[in-house]
C-alpha cells in the first residue's frame, strides 16, 4: 500500500506470517542479511524480530511432543544465558561479497548452512563417553532376573536403585559404569558376576544426553558461552559461534579443560586430509579458546585455488603451493615472485624452485605465480599452396624447406612455384622475408635452407596471383547471389548454378554486363561498360551468342516477364450478400465492381458509411513516418510516448460507395489495389458530439437539424471551446470542417467534434488532441499525410 509507515506495515505482518516468510526464504536458500533487509523494508520492528526468534524457537527446539531431556536442558539454559546465535533476523558477516582471492581459505567452514558438525545422536553409545549430571542411563537386566532400570543421574552424581540405594556414576565411563553396576547389582540379581554362566548379564545405555555448559573465546563471530549436547566436539562449538572473525586463526585452536591446555587444533589438517582426531569431545566447562593468526599469505596468478592462507610461522612456500592445490597447467613453475613487508618499506624476492621448501612464508607476504610465455620453442608452421597447411614441430629430422613441405603431403596442383616467401623471426624480434625457389628447392637443383623456429614458409597459389572475382546473377532465379568464377563458365551455367529460373521470369530479355579492362590503355574511355541481351528456351540461349562465356565480375539480370500477374485480393465484408475475399481481374477493378461481384448490398447497408482499409506501401509508410517525425518536433517526445503513436501499416481511405454505385464513372469510383478491405455497416440512426462541450453525448440522428440542435444536446460549448473550428467526422472516414449551419454536413453515424483552446498554435497539436476521437491511429497519421501532400 502506498503511503504507509513502516509502523502500520508491521501492523499488518502478524508473527507467524514473519516467521513463515523466514522459513521460505531459507527454502530457497536466501542469505540472512538479504532477509533482514527485506523484513525491515516490510516494517518488522527489532521487538517483532525478537518475538518471532522466541516462536521459531519454541516450534523447532522444544516441541514437547518429542522433545528429549537434552533439547529441553538446552533451550532451558540457552534462555538463561540469552543466547541468541540462532536469530534468523540478525546481521552475519559474509565473505561472499569477497573476490575468491580476497578470502581466506577455510574460514567459511563453520558458518556454512551445509556443514553443521551437529553430533548425532543415533550412534551407539561410545564405550569411553564419561557420565555425568543429567545423562539418563538405562540398565537392562536380562537372564534369571530381567528388569530395565532407567534412570537420569541427579546433580550430586548418583542414580537410586531400589534396595541398593544410592551409586555414584558421574565420571565412570559407559565401560566402568558397567562393569561397576554388575558388582553392585550382584548383591540383588545373582549370577551377574558369575564368568562360568553368561545366561545373566547387564548392559548399560544412555537415553537422553545431557547438556554442557562451554564457553568460547578469542577471535569468534559471537564469542560467549554456550549450552551443547554431552556429544559435541571443538568443531561443532566453533560452529554454534558463527566461526572465526577476520582476525581469528584456524590453525592454533586451543582446548583448555580444568585450566590447562588440552590441545591445540589445526582445522586444516581437518579440511586437506580429512584428519579430525583432534576433534576432541567437549565436556563441562571446557573453554574453547580461538588467538589470532600469526602469518596470513595471499597466493594469487595461475595456482588452482588462488586464495589468502593462514601459515604456521614455520611453513616453507612449498606448503603453501600445497595447500593451492598446485599450480594451473599454464603456469611458470621455475620460480614465483614474493612480495614482502621489510618492517619500513616493501619488497620483490624472486624464489627459485629448488628454495621453495626452505623458504619461510611471513604475514603480509604476497605470493604470485606468473603465466608461461605465449610463444614457442620449436615450431614451424607452412601455409598457401600444399595439401596440409598448419604447424609443425622443428625437430632433428624436420629442418629444412623441403621437409617441411613432404611433411605438409607436398605441393598442390595450383601453387606458384616460381617464388614463394619465408618469414624469419630474428631475437631482436624483428621479421625478416626471404625469397625462396620452392621448385627449385623440391626439384634438388638449389641448396635447401635450414630453418629455425617460428619460421613460416607461405608458398601462393596461381589463383592468389590472378583477380577472379565472383559473378553476380539478379532478378528471377531460384537463388539470386554471387557465385565463384570459373574458367569456361557459360550463361547456361550460371542459371543452373543459381537453381534455374523462376515462374515469373522472361525469357525473351536476359541481360549480362560485363565492366571494362584495359590494363594497357593509356587513355580515358567514355565507355563504361558492355551489355549483352539473350533470349532462353529451356534454360538455354536461343538468340544471341550460343555458349557466352562470363568473365569474372559479370552481372546477369534476369528480368521478370510483362505478362507476368500473381493473383492480387481484395476483400469485402458487413452488409453484402457474399462477403469475403475476391481476386482482382483487371487493373482498372473499381468499388462498384466488387460490390457487383459479390451480389450487391443488403437492404440493411449504410453506403454513406462504408469503409476502405488499404495496405500502406513504402512511400505512404515513409509520409506517414514523416509527419510522426514533425509531431515529435511540435509536441515533444514524451507527449508522443505516452500516446504510443507510431506507424501503422494499414490506414483508412474516406470513400463515397452511395455516389460510385449510383454513378460509376464519376471520381467516386476509385481503383482497388490489393490488400483493400472495403467494409459496409448496417444503418445507423445516431450522432455524436465530442470534444469541448459540456457533456459528450451521442443523440439520434433528426434529418434537417442544423448543428445549434445536436451542439444544445451535449449542454452547449465549454468555456475553452474553438467555435469556429468545429469539424465532422464522417463514418466513411472522411473529415470537414462545419460551414453554416451544417443542416446538409450532419449525416447519420457521424461525429461532431469541437476542439478545444491549446496553448500550442499547430494544426497537428489539434488534431493529436482528438486522437481518440478516430477509428484508429493508423487513419489519423493517413489523414494527416494526405493533408501534408495536398
Amino acid at each position: 500500500m502506498l503511503g504507509s509507515s513502516p509502523s502500520l506495515m508491521a501492523q499488518t505482518m502478524s508473527d507467524q506470517q514473519v516467521l513463515e516468510y523466514v522459513k521460505e526464504g531459507i527454502k530457497q536458500g536466501k542469505e540472512q542479511k538479504q532477509m533482514a533487509a527485506e523484513l525491515a523494508r516490510k516494517g518488522v520492528t527489532k521487538e517483532q524480530a525478537i518475538r518471532v526468534k522466541e516462536l521459531y524457537e519454541k516450534q523447532n527446539n522444544v516441541n514437547t511432543s518429542n522433545a528429549t531431556g537434552t533439547d529441553i536442558n538446552e533451550s532451558r539454559l540457552r534462555e538463561e544465558m540469552k543466547e541468541n546465535t540462532s536469530d534468523m533476523l540478525e546481521d552475519h558477516p559474509s565473505t561472499q561479497d569477497l573476490s575468491r582471492e580476497d578470502q581466506v581459505f577455510g574460514r567459511n567452514i563453520f558458518n556454512t548452512r551445509n556443514l553443521t558438525f551437529e553430533p548425532s545422536v543415533n550412534l551407539a553409545t561410545p564405550s569411553n563417553y564419561r557420565l555425568g549430571p543429567g545423562d539418563e542411563v538405562i540398565i537392562d537386566i536380562w537372564g534369571a532376573s530381567q528388569n530395565t532400570i532407567r534412570q537420569a543421574i541427579s546433580p550430586d552424581g548418583t542414580i537410586n536403585i531400589q534396595k541398593i540405594g544410592p551409586v555414584y556414576l558421574s565420571g565412570l565411563t559407559v565401560s566402568e559404569a558397567n562393569d561397576y553396576l554388575k558388582k553392585s547389582l550382584n548383591k540383588i540379581y545373582n549370577g551377574l558376576n558369575n564368568a562360568t554362566d553368561p545366561s545373566s548379564d547387564i548392559r548399560l545405555s544412555l537415553g537422553n544426553i545431557r547438556t554442557i555448559q562451554i564457553n568460547i573465546m578469542g577471535e569468534v563471530v559471537q564469542p560467549g558461552t554456550y549450552a551443547l549436547s554431552a556429544f559435541s566436539t571443538v568443531f561443532h562449538a566453533l560452529y554454534r559461534a558463527g566461526g572465526v572473525s577476520d582476525i581469528g586463526s584456524l590453525r592454533n585452536v586451543q582446548l583448555v579443560r580444568n585450566g590447562k591446555k588440552l590441545t591445540t587444533i589445526d582445522v586444516y589438517e581437518f579440511i586437506m586430509k580429512g584428519n579430525a582426531q583432534d576433534d576432541i569431545r567437549l565436556q563441562e566447562g571446557d573453554v574453547v579458546i580461538v588467538p589470532a593468526y600469526d602469518v596470513l599469505v595471499k597466493l594469487s596468478g595461475k595456482v588452482k585455488r588462488p586464495m589468502r592462507f593462514e601459515m604456521k610461522p614455520d611453513e616453507p612456500l612449498s606448503t603453501l603451493i600445497k595447500y593451492a592445490g598446485g599450480f594451473d597447467a599454464d603456469a611458470y613453475t621455475r620460480s614465483l615472485r614474493v612480495v614482502r613487508q621489510n618492517g619500513e618499506e616493501y619488497e620483490v624476492n624472486t624464489v627459485k624452485d629448488i628454495d621453495y621448501s626452505i623458504y619461510k612464508m611471513r604475514n603480509g607476504d604476497v605470493v604470485t605465480a606468473e603465466a608461461i610465455l605465449n610463444r614457442f620453442t620449436n615450431k614451424l608452421e607452412v601455409r598457401g599452396a600444399v595439401y596440409r597447411p598448419g604447424i609443425y614441430q622443428l625437430s632433428g629430422t624436420l629442418n629444412t624447406i623441403r621437409e617441411l613441405v613432404n611433411e605438409a603431403q607436398g605441393l598442390t596442383g595450383d601453387a606458384f612455384l616460381n617464388r614463394s616467401v619465408l618469414y624469419r623471426q630474428h631475437d631482436d624480434l624483428t621479421t625478416e622475408v626471404l625469397p625462396i625457389d620452392i621448385k627449385s628447392i623440391m626439384d634438388g637443383t638449389s641448396p635447401n635452407i635450414a630453418l629455425q623456429k617460428n619460421d613460416i614458409l607461405y608458398i601462393p597459389s596461381i589463383h592468389d596471383l590472378s583477380d577472379r572475382g565472383n559473378i553476380t546473377v539478379h532478378g528471377e532465379v531460384a537463388n539470386p547471389d554471387s557465385y565463384p568464377y570459373a574458367d569456361n563458365m557459360t550463361l547456361e551455367d550460371l542459371i543452373i548454378q543459381a537453381g534455374g529460373l523462376r515462374e515469373a521470369a522472361s525469357t525473351v530479355r536476359v541481360d549480362v554486363t560485363r565492366r571494362i579492362k584495359n590494363p594497357r590503355s593509356t587513355a580515358d574511355n567514355d565507355t563504361i561498360g558492355q551489355m549483352f541481351s539473350f533470349s532462353l528456351k529451356d534454360g538455354f540461349v536461343i538468340d544471341g551468342q550460343p555458349g557466352f562465356v562470363l568473365q569474372p565480375y559479370d552481372e546477369v539480370y534476369v528480368r521478370r516477364s510483362p505478362g507476368y500477374q500473381a493473383q492480387q485480393n481484395v476483400k469485402i465484408e458487413g452488409e453484402i450478400l457474399f462477403g469475403g475475399t475476391y481476386a482482382l481481374t483487371s487493373r482498372e477493378e473499381r468499388l462498384s465492381d466488387l460490390v457487383n461481384k459479390a451480389g450487391g448490398a443488403t437492404n440493411y447497408a449504410y453506403l454513406r458509411g462504408a469503409k476502405l482499409a488499404r495496405v500502406a506501401n513504402a512511400d505512404e509508410k515513409k509520409r506517414m513516418g514523416d509527419v510522426i517525425r514533425l509531431m515529435r518536433r511540435q509536441l515533444g517526445e514524451e507527449m508522443m510516448d505516452s500516446l504510443g503513436i507510431d506507424v501503422d501499416s494499414t490506414f483508412t481511405v474516406g470513400i463515397d460507395l452511395e455516389s460510385a454505385l449510383r454513378n460509376p464513372q464519376s471520381s467516386s469510383n476509385i481503383v482497388l489495389r490489393e490488400g483493400d478491405v472495403i467494409s459496409i455497416p448496417k444503418n445507423t440512426n445516431t450522432v455524436t458530439i465530442n470534444g469541448a462541450v459540456m457533456v459528450p453525448n451521442t443523440v439520434s440522428y433528426l434529418e434537417g437539424k442544423n448543428i445549434d440542435y445536436y451542439l444544445n444536446q451535449a449542454g452547449g460549448y465549454s468555456d475553452n471551446a474553438k467555435k469556429s473550428k468545429k469539424f465532422i467526422v464522417y463514418m466513411n472516414g472522411e473529415v470537414t470542417r462545419v460551414k453554416g449551419n451544417a443542416k446538409k454536413q450532419i449525416e447519420p453515424g457521424c461525429e461532431i467534434i469541437v476542439p478545444s483552446k491549446s496553448k500550442k498554435r499547430t494544426n497537428v497539436g489539434e488534431i493529436l488532441g482528438y486522437a481518440t476521437s478516430f477509428s484508429s491511429l493508423g487513419m489519423m497519421i493517413a489523414s494527416i499525410a494526405n493533408l501534408i501532400k495536398k
